[in-house]
């Protein structure tokens, strides 16, 4: 498992001048939000076209970036990022349930009136660097151009794989011996992946707030009519079934009956819709510590103002001082699926490293920029305390492997 990481302090274009061509599989970033958070200077706009120019440069041809936003200026860090010659690919959001509206509320006649909404979301621009030819051919050139779909997967609920003809088992179809107009082509059902669902642009934190937000699942496509003439495409939200008009009810114990009789990938019957989603809390304290002597207390109470946030004593109670630290695991989740197989990400605003920290975790080489030499200082020694927790547990499962054979 490579543990390659270079930490290059200093502006992160100056930085990112000194890299070759075509020299990085993936860039993975949390930029600065042109938000002004907390008054820090650094966060005053989102990264210029150059910067992510120079990204482009040293992405190999097909290569991803991934790189968050605030959702008041998503659109500035979208046009950016296309103006420097990448594709716009997606957006993925990072739906959580901790926010806090920084909002002026009013009072006196105006009670109940206020400026903002709490915020409950991330935007992730999803951005390609353009190749020629095919992506196939791409991918066998350079390992870049595609996403890697198993490896971030979302496991079944309660990890039972639905067996083929289970209603809404949601796996594709494909006809065999299939004439076009012509009725009764054989369907064959296709078994879903063990491994889970195919990834969605939509990742939450497991919080209460988020899974509500979501309807449950089972049942949710409902009959489109109850004439049993069929037709090609019946409408634009989903496959549904026609001539159901003698049909017993999906939700009763005749379930199984709908399921075969239904038309394939119509129904979804999870325990939960919020099964179908990535999920990850945001940064622990745990996870942001790591590594750094920390005191137990934390730096602000629970129920924390803004105003308590920005006052608080971050460098001396809490170890990692940096006011924006993501989660390892979102990190993690989201190389995996840009990121080839021993692969180099590049993050251009490191800040405290938790991209770095999880490259490490998921055996990728890292390169990071941080202009703070502070953070950067937070970053090594949250990176390097990755790389001895895989270190011993590899030393350990070697040792466990020795035993076994004896």
């Amino acid at each position: 498992m490579p543990h390659s990481h270079q930490i290059l302090v200093g502006d992160c274009i100056e930085m990112m001048r000194t890299l070759p061509d075509n020299s990085v599989d993936s860039v993975v970033t949390d930029p600065p939000y042109g938000l002004s958070f907390m008054g820090k200077k650094w966060d005053y706009d989102v990264p210029a076209t150059g910067v992510w120019a120079e990204c482009l440069r040293v992405l190999k041809p097909g290569g991803h970036l991934l790189a968050f936003a605030g959702t008041r200026t998503q659109h500035r860090m979208a046009v950016r990022i296309e103006d420097a010659g990448f594709e716009i690919r997606d957006m993925i959001a990072w739906v959580y349930g901790s926010g806090f509206p920084k909002s002026h509320n009013l009072d006196g006649e105006h009670v109940g009136w206020g400026t903002a909404l709490k915020p409950a979301l991330e935007p992730i621009t999803v951005a390609r660097k353009p190749f020629a030819g095919t992506v196939a051919a791409n991918v066998q050139a350079h390992g870049t151009g595609a996403l890697h779909i198993d490896a971030c997967r979302v496991s079944w609920p309660d990890g039972k794989v639905p067996e083929i003809g289970t209603p809404g088992w949601g796996g594709p179809a494909k006809k065999l011996n299939a004439i076009p107009g012509q009725a009764g082509s054989t369907v064959e059902r296709n078994a879903p992946c063990k491994l889970g669902r195919w990834p969605a642009n939509l990742i939450h934190d497991g919080s209460s707030e988020a899974i509500a937000a979501f309807p449950d699942a089972p049942g949710q496509l409902a009959a489109a009519s109850t004439s049993d003439t069929q037709r090609a495409v019946q409408n634009c939200y989903g496959n549904m079934k026609r001539g159901r008009g003698t049909e017993a009810s999906a939700d009763s114990a005749n379930s199984g009956v709908v399921g075969f009789q239904m038309k394939i990938g119509a129904r979804r019957l999870d325990s939960g819709s919020a099964a179908r989603f990535f999920y990850c809390a945001k940064a622990s304290r745990k996870d942001r510590n790591e590594g750094l002597l920390s005191s137990d207390a934390p730096a602000v109470a629970k129920d924390a103002t803004m105003r308590d946030c920005e006052t608080a004593e971050w460098s001396t109670r809490n170890g990692n001082s940096h006011p924006t630290v993501k989660p390892t695991d979102l990190m993690a989740y989201l190389l995996r699926l840009v990121t080839p197989a021993g692969g180099v990400a590049l993050d251009p605003f490191m800040g405290s490293g938790s991209t770095g920290k999880a490259a490490m975790r998921e055996g990728f080489q890292f390169i990071g920029c941080e202009i703070d030499e502070q953070y950067a200082a937070i970053a090594r020694a949250r990176i390097e305390h990755e790389i001895t927790r895989q270190q011993e547990q590899q030393a350990e499962s070697d040792q466990l492997d020795l035993f076994g054979t004896a």
